[in-house]
């Protein structure tokens, strides 16, 4: 399996301290779990059905013209390589790791590139993978981009996947609107914005035939009746929606300024994380994972990308460690 935010477990056996005295900002979750709505029996009593609303309320939310839900957006990744033919994928770099072994396992020849690099290899790929938000630089690329990319690959009955787990902090920016184009994929995950991971949720926004395909792959039920009627109410909660996404921007302010204080400007980011790319990344991840508080290092690029807080005191507690390592140096 590949290393992911999130493994406390093994940060205690690591470093022999013990679980509940960790502060984790290794994850791009909101801090912030939303209440949990009431679960009816029936939910928990039957095999989960379609018909409940969950696809209406998360097309509205998305504002896609179709859905469809899967176990968390992992379970798309993992099967959306099986329902091509093997061919030269694009993945662009740096990305979330499951990206390229997902389409390297089923087969297929994965090219990392650049931003720069696109353009020219465009005409060489059947799939261009992305992350946009970028998982973990935060990087931004602009839909009129994007959808230039996706007519060129379409042209030669290409895809653009785009993995939007954390676009929920800046919709506009988001192709949900354009899924009804064949060969244009969005990945949407319920987790981070709403602090949820544990639903294991996500979203596949693309045009009909290509969701009924994927819908064989995935099989039936692989949502829970539970996932699904609390996600219903929460997507349909839009004044909430409005208060999530100013805390959490507020809060991803705040944990960037907090950074600059320390002279650890950020280099990129969103309102779930903040990225930092710096020779010293891995001397400053195991400061702070010896005071335990736990970043997520990247060491094949020189990074390490910061959570956020979950209360006041994880914010001194913060604060305070990023004092003592700019005392250290």
């Amino acid at each position: 399996m590949l290393e992911h935010g999130g493994r406390l477990r093994k940060a205690v056996q690591r470093y022999g301290i013990a679980l509940e005295d960790w502060l984790d900002l290794s994850t791009g979750l909101a801090p912030m779990p939303w209440p949990i709505p009431h679960i009816p029996l029936s939910a928990w009593a039957r095999l989960p059905e379609t018909n409940d609303g969950l696809e209406e309320a998360a097309a509205c939310y998305y504002r896609a013209p179709r859905v469809l839900p899967a176990a968390g957006s992992q379970a798309a990744i993992q099967a959306l390589p099986t329902l091509r033919p093997e061919g030269r994928i694009g993945v662009l770099a740096p990305c979330y790791a499951e990206h390229e072994q997902a389409w390297g396992r089923a087969g297929h020849y994965v090219v990392p590139l650049s931003l720069d690099d696109v353009e020219a290899a465009l005409s060489t790929l059947d799939v261009l993978v992305l992350v946009n938000p970028n998982n973990p630089t935060g990087q931004l690329i602009e839909p009129e981009r994007l959808l230039r990319w996706h007519a060129k690959l379409t042209d030669r009955g290409g895809w653009l996947v785009v993995d939007e787990a954390f676009m929920d902090l800046s919709p506009a920016y988001s192709l949900a609107s354009w899924t009804d184009r064949p060969g244009l994929i969005v990945l949407r995950s319920f987790g981070k914005f709403f602090g949820l991971a544990g639903v294991r949720l996500g979203f596949v926004l693309a045009e009909a035939n290509l969701l009924e395909r994927l819908d064989d792959v995935l099989g039936p039920w692989t949502v829970s009746g539970p996932a699904r009627a609390v996600a219903r109410e929460i997507l349909l909660d839009k004044r909430g929606h409005d208060r999530q996404r100013k805390r959490l921007a507020t809060a991803g302010q705040r944990l960037a300024d907090v950074l600059t204080a320390h002279e650890l400007v950020p280099d990129g980011g969103c309102g779930l994380f903040q990225w930092l790319s710096r020779p010293d990344a891995e001397a400053l991840h195991e400061f702070l994972a010896s005071r335990a508080i736990l970043t997520r290092f990247f060491p094949s690029i020189a990074g390490i990308r910061f959570g956020l807080p979950c209360d006041e005191a994880g914010w001194t507690r913060l604060t305070l460690a990023l004092q003592a390592y700019k005392d250290s140096l």
